[in-house]
């Protein structure tokens, strides 16, 4: 946002270089992006005389004698503008003078003679009508009669001025106008604010005819509206016309200027409808209905959806609410009667409706960030008031005020002086804290140490002491802060704790088992619930929505990690990536409640996918396995279901007799829904496993300490069994382990099924380890065997095909 120094200097007596102002902004939380001096690159050119003028003979020239007072009275100075006459006043370069296009004035010889200087037109100075009038014109710039002889042009003209762009962050829509900085500069300066004057005087005409309607309250919660009349049509003063320049608009005429100016100085978009093409002389406030089409001021038809709000007369739209006027009802220099609007439209309705039909304007600007009632109502003062000073029109008795019902009065609550310190980690004077906020314009009642405050209604950022605390710092001055611990705080020897070592520890290892870490982003949408076939009444579903999402691909916040997966795995198979290993430990969020009360649970889950030719269930598993060893754990496996695994690749994972996760093949169905290409889906291997690293990590043992071998003997045997098909791996392992104190390690190495083996039946192959605190023999063994053989007899009903 763009603010001339001048103009900031007629609401604050501003006593302070530009260097220090610019300094207590930054100071104050406002970043001056850029100082620009308007007078930059100008150097010795004065206010001249043309005393005497006479034709070059043989030449296009014209030689020049100016006065330029005490910088000499008797200049002579060739031109070729032919609009240069006897008594003019006129910009002129002396010699060494410098102009913003770099050009440096010095002694030029001319035919046979020599100049010493030179006439300057508007362009040469960077100036054009919106700052003076003729300096538009092809020759040289002719100053007004009374433009004082000698003086400096750049003072002349008010270029030794200074232009602020100050950053407004989006917590301070209160500050992006003129007014709302004054505001802060009053504060920290701790002079008084001078309003712009909002005072006029309505006739006693009234237009019984014209009517004003808000459908959509919830998108429109205040619509001012004033009719005013016997419109003139002529340019703004120099004033306006120089401000609205240096500020980015160009004038257009005085009535639109107005609009423009408030926007600035205010900070409260304006427009003005020609009432007579207004159907009915009605203006009503409605929901677009779908495919309904607008023509705007910039000429280019915009198709709508019940998503925009529309300003509209009887039969049509007239205008895009809070960004843009309709070519239609657009002023004309014929228009005489005119409906000003002034309102409050919902920022995000704004936002979403300007990003969708890509129409960025500055109304929009600043309605995206927020516009309060308070700025609303002065804005349409404001407006009448120039309106009537500049007679521009006469205002009427016809006004129109539609409110949602909102409250116009004051917020109020108390803090307390130890609060707002609390937060701050400073002791501020009370006396300092109250001279602050009222300086800021709060109402402050002292009660002993808690205040009780009344917010300006411009300051609708204000909620609670936390806010309060802000204020007092950012004009107390961020330097009094002194770097403290939190009481909970502690001195650590730095680096990474445990658990955070622990956690990288996990992420090397899968990395050294051929995953690469992806991250996937935390919001996804309710399709992604759909395409893993989760039902309605799935725990999943029951997320935490967004209710301003980026997108609508990004709506909710994850509950479970395998879509992400998923569609990382998809995106590598559509760009001819054969086969791939991924994993990655982030955050899914729970919800405790629907609606939200509290912060959902945050829950850290460890996903692994694989995809190819090469991997299968079991090659998953077997990287499980290994994290759950080199982790000190014990991972144990059972048949499981979910919807989108394939119901015989799929198996419930835990550890300590608590399910920590699943494992399994996608379905072929789910693979079926990704579009991948043709041809790169029917042998196509996805394995998906989520595992709960937050529980997981309470498993840890404090510290893995090494335990050095025994030295004795060991034995391996191997066992292979027939069993019915729905026996469970993990089970026969656990019986193995039972059976046999002396059996340390069992792992299976074969998993075989064949109609010769019997209908429903399948071939489990075990490899035993037995140790004992001496040397195992094969007698040992053999006796541990017949153990386990006749365990997993009884239980199983298993057949031993070989020993």
């Amino acid at each position: 946002m763009k603010i001339l120094q001048s103009w900031l200097k007629e609401y604050v007596d501003i006593d302070v270089t530009t260097e220090e102002l610019v300094e207590k902004l930054f100071g104050s939380g406002f970043e001056v992006e850029e100082t620009i001096y308007l007078g930059k690159d100008i150097e010795k050119i004065y206010v001249g005389e043309v005393t005497s003028i006479e034709k070059y003979e043989g030449t296009h020239l014209y030689i020049c004698h100016v006065n330029c007072g005490e910088q000499g009275e008797d200049n002579l100075i060739l031109t070729g503008a032919d609009n240069v006459f006897k008594g003019a006043k006129v910009p002129a370069a002396l010699i060494g003078a410098k102009l913003p296009n770099g050009l440096e004035i010095q002694p030029r010889k001319m035919k046979d003679m020599i100049s010493y200087g030179m006439l300057c037109s508007g362009g040469e100075l960077g100036i054009d009508d919106n700052w003076i009038k003729g300096a538009d014109v092809n020759g040289i710039l002719i100053l007004p009669d009374d433009a004082p002889v000698g003086e400096d042009i750049v003072k002349y003209l008010g270029l030794d001025d200074y232009v602020f762009d100050i950053s407004i962050t989006a917590n301070r829509p209160d500050c992006q106008s003129v007014l709302g900085i004054a505001r802060e500069v009053a504060a920290f300066l701790k002079k008084p604010l001078k309003e712009p004057d909002y005072s006029y005087n309505c006739t006693e005409k009234t237009h019984p005819d014209i009517s004003v309607e808000v459908i959509d309250k919830d998108l429109c919660p205040r619509y001012l509206g004033h009719y005013i009349y016997n419109v003139k049509h002529f340019e703004s003063p120099q004033w306006m016309k120089r401000r609205l320049s240096v500020c980015g608009f160009g004038a257009i005429d005085a009535i639109v200027d107005i609009t423009n100016y408030v926007l600035l100085e205010i900070g409260q978009p304006m427009h003005a409808y020609d009432l007579d093409t207004l159907d009915g002389k009605s203006i009503v406030v409605r929901r677009a209905t779908y495919g309904e089409k607008i023509t705007t001021l910039d000429e280019k038809e915009r198709v709508l959806t019940a998503e925009n709000l529309l300003i509209c007369d009887k039969a049509k739209g007239v205008g895009l609410a809070g960004i843009m006027g309709g070519l239609n009802s657009e002023i004309e220099p014929t228009t005489t009667e005119i409906l000003l609007e002034a309102a409050k439209f919902r920022r995000d309705n704004v936002r979403k409706t300007s990003r969708a039909l890509g129409l960025h304007t500055d109304a929009a600007a600043r309605f995206e960030k927020g516009v309060d009632e308070y700025g609303v109502e002065c804005g349409m003062a404001r407006a009448l008031n120039l309106v009537q000073t500049m007679g521009v029109a006469e205002i009427s008795s016809s006004a129109y005020d539609v409110t949602a019902g909102e409250s116009t009065e004051n917020v109020k609550f108390d803090v307390t002086v130890s609060k707002v310190n609390s937060v701050l980690g400073i002791d501020v004077p009370q006396e300092t804290i109250v001279e602050i906020l009222r300086a800021l314009q709060f109402g402050v009642e002292e009660n002993g140490e808690t205040l009780s405050l009344t917010v300006p209604r411009w300051r609708a950022d204000i909620e609670n002491y936390q806010d309060i605390a802000e204020e007092i710092i950012r004009e107390y001055g961020y330097s009094h802060v002194v770097p403290t611990f939190l009481d909970s705080a502690k001195v650590t020897g730095g680096g990474l704790n445990y658990l955070q070592n622990k956690e990288l520890s996990a992420k090397k290892f899968f990395c050294a088992m051929g995953f690469y870490e992806i991250q996937t982003l935390a919001m996804y949408s309710k399709r992604e619930l759909d395409m893993i076939m989760l039902p309605e009444d799935a725990p999943e579903r029951k997320c935490v929505e967004l209710l301003n999402p980026i997108t609508d691909n990004l709506s909710i916040m994850r509950t479970v990690m395998s879509p992400c997966m998923i569609n990382v795995i998809a995106d590598n198979v559509k760009n001819d990536r054969s086969s791939g290993r991924f994993f990655e430990l982030a955050n899914v969020y729970l919800p405790k409640e629907l609606p939200l009360k509290e912060a959902p649970e945050e829950r850290k889950i460890l996903c692994l996918g694989a995809y190819g030719a090469d991997e299968t269930f079991f090659t998953v598993k077997e990287a499980i396995e290994s994290f759950a060893l080199a982790n000190g754990l014990n991972f144990t496996f059972k048949r499981g279901e979910r919807p989108y695994l394939h119901s015989g690749m799929t198996a419930e994972i835990f550890c300590n007799e608590k399910s920590i996760g699943h494992l399994g093949k996608l379905k072929y169905e789910v693979v079926e829904g990704l579009n991948i290409a043709e041809g790169k889906k029917t042998d196509l291997n996805i394995i998906i496993a989520e595992l709960n690293y937050s529980l997981i990590q309470e498993m840890y043992e404090p510290e893995i300490k090494y335990v050095p071998d025994n030295g004795f003997a060991k034995i391996k045997r191997d066992l292979s069994l027939i069993l019915d098909k729905k026996t469970l791996c993990g089970d026969v392992e656990n019986a193995i382990r039972q059976a046999s104190a002396k059996a340390v390690k069992v792992e299976l190495f074969d998993h075989y099924e064949n109609e010769k083996l019997g209908f429903g039946k399948k071939s489990l192959s075990f490899s035993i380890t037995f140790a004992d605190d001496c040397d195992v023999t094969d007698e040992i063994a053999d006796s541990e065997m017949i153990k386990i053989n006749a365990v997993v007899a009884s239980d199983f009903g298993a057949i031993v095909r070989g020993i």
